[in-house]
């Protein structure tokens, strides 16, 4: 079960640093950037975690999973990913926009079904 009080929030994050400083949203700029930059776009996950000071991996792989399941990075091995994505003209934030954008329309389709879902319930009750 997840902690919701914001006692242990608190506790999560060290004097100095703030919240946004710890987002998962600026983590993966700061990945897809690093990604970009590498030679080939291949990236060792290990070194991503160094690199970007990541005491949790699950946090690298959060990202990976969602940058795979957009067609931006393809799994080369366990830890390593290469870059699917643009190199020049397509920057992270505007990836992270695309992917807000996307999360948007699935919700929408999404409620779409329950509303279609309710009505044919409806249906099936008059007859």
């Amino acid at each position: 079960m997840a902690e919701s009080s914001s006692s242990s929030v608190s506790h999560a994050v060290p004097n100095g640093s703030s919240r946004h400083e710890k987002s998962l949203g600026l983590l993966a700029i700061k990945f897809v950037t690093l990604l970009q930059e590498t030679k080939d776009g291949i990236l060792d996950l290990k070194v991503a975690a160094e690199c970007l000071a990541v005491r949790q991996k699950r946090r690298i792989y959060d990202i990976t999973n969602v940058l795979e399941g957009i067609g931006l990075i393809e799994k080369k091995t366990k830890n390593t990913i290469q870059w699917k994505g643009e190199s020049s003209g397509c920057q992270p934030q505007e990836i992270l926009e695309q992917v807000e954008l996307l999360k948007a329309q699935i919700a929408e389709l999404e409620r779409q079904e329950r509303e279609l879902d309710m009505q044919k319930a409806c249906e099936v009750c008059w007859f």
